[in-house]
């Protein structure tokens, strides 16, 4: 006879068709139940992950994640981004420069965050050279006074590739007419897309520029880092500051955009616990088909102890037919789930664009993206194999306490 036996008549007990259709019902449902839960997690966890990404490799591609900065002007920023490169951590250094003013031109006005670069150093550190709609960076060259900006924002003001804008600075100028802001006229060389809030509020010039215009020594405010992991930038930046000859004060993403990642963060978790509820009822349903089971089979049970079965026999009889129901449920819903991942992007970019519904216009990018991560696909089989295992045990312990005379008094 094929053994173990508790194996063998676990199976049978699964694969055999039940007197009572609503226990096969229950059973069915139960397996339904946890192949949806298991499915929708992973999908939903993919998702997350793929905003999560888009985040940090857009807004963090943009912003600075790591600064060190002192009171004064920078002016042997060359010598100083040589060493900062030097540490094993950092994957790249650029100086730059920021001011705040405002863009007028067409009768239109927004406000801008205008930061001034040296190119070549500015790929190193940023994704701008990566997602330029129009012309380049490298048109920012010093005493042309070109500048870059945002999609967002171009469109916003109706401006087109060479055409004049209008910088205007909070600051000041004294003249013979009294006190009036200082303006420079600069001609659009470049227009970028990121899709993030930074279409609208970032431009680019010329380091020497923001330099003449702010009435400085050639030189940077401040050397940004790009780091081989973000999540380090707040030790890395200090241990750079310190190593550095002078008085450097280091700031990183954290400071900046930390809310916004940190919100990210605490809603993938809450999600992540509700659709584990899902899977944790589909599992106590196991748990009441299994009762079910076991109420059913009382008679089959005291026959084999009277043949004897002893009680760890036919726990172990139950505990494999509840067992073989996670282990189907949960890999089906793995399975599921994997494909349904892979394909959710392109499923709903199609229907996006063949109705016209306009998804992902609140969106900073304009489409689903989605990353799977085999380890969050581990994790979630697992615990929903241990699930399905507990869900087994109370049933089974009940079978196994099962008097075959009391059983069978009524046979």
């Amino acid at each position: 006879m094929f053994k173990p036996i508790s194996l063998y008549i676990g199976l049978r007990y699964t694969r055999a068709r039940r007197s009572n259709h609503f226990i096969s019902f229950i059973a069915l449902v139960s397996m339904i139940g946890l192949t949806l839960g298991v499915a929708v997690l992973i999908t939903v966890l993919a998702v997350m992950n793929g905003f999560d990404r888009e985040l940090k490799n857009r807004v963090l591609g943009m912003v600075p994640q790591a600064t060190v900065s002192t009171t004064h002007t920078i002016t042997d920023w060359p010598v100083l981004a040589k060493q900062i490169e030097e540490h094993p951590h950092v994957a790249g250094a650029a100086p730059f420069t920021q001011l705040q003013g405002m863009i007028t031109a067409q009768g239109q006005v927004s406000g801008v965050l205008v930061t001034g670069i040296e190119p070549k150093l500015e790929k190193k550190v940023s994704i701008i050279q990566d997602h330029m709609v129009e012309g380049s960076i490298d048109q920012l060259k010093q005493g042309e006074f070109g500048i870059v900006l945002g999609k967002q924002l171009t469109d916003n003001l109706g401006l087109s590739l060479n055409d004049k804008v209008t910088l205007v600075l909070p600051e000041a100028t004294p003249s013979a007419a009294g006190i009036i802001p200082r303006f420079k006229r600069f001609t659009l060389v470049g227009i970028f897309s990121i899709g993030a809030d930074v279409d609208s509020a970032m431009g680019y010039i010329a380091l020497n520029d923001a330099a003449t215009l702010l009435r400085q020594p050639d030189g940077a405010q401040a050397i940004r880092m790009k780091l081989d992991n973000i999540f380090l930038a707040p030790e890395i930046s200090q241990q750079i500051a310190r190593e550095l000859p002078g008085t450097f004060f280091a700031s990183d993403w954290t400071y900046t955009h930390g809310n916004l990642f940190n919100a990210i963060q605490m809603e993938k978790a809450m999600v992540s616990l509700l659709l584990f509820l899902i899977v944790l009822v589909a599992a106590f349903n196991i748990v009441s088909s299994l009762v079910m089971v076991v109420t059913d089979k009382k008679a089959d049970i005291a026959i084999l102890r009277t043949l004897g079965a002893s009680p760890r026999t036919i726990t172990k009889i139950f505990m494999v037919q509840g067992t073989i129901i996670g282990v189907i449920g949960t890999l089906s819903g793995a399975v599921l789930g994997v494909i349904f991942a892979s394909s959710v992007s392109s499923l709903l970019g199609w229907i996006n664009t063949t109705f016209g519904l306009h998804l992902f216009d609140s969106y900073f990018i304009n489409y689903l993206p989605t990353y799977l991560r085999w380890q969050d696909v581990l994790l979630i089989v697992s615990v929903s194999l241990i699930l399905s295992f507990l869900a087994t045990i109370y049933p089974a312990w009940r079978a196994a306490k099962i008097q075959p005379a009391e059983a069978l008094r009524y046979e």
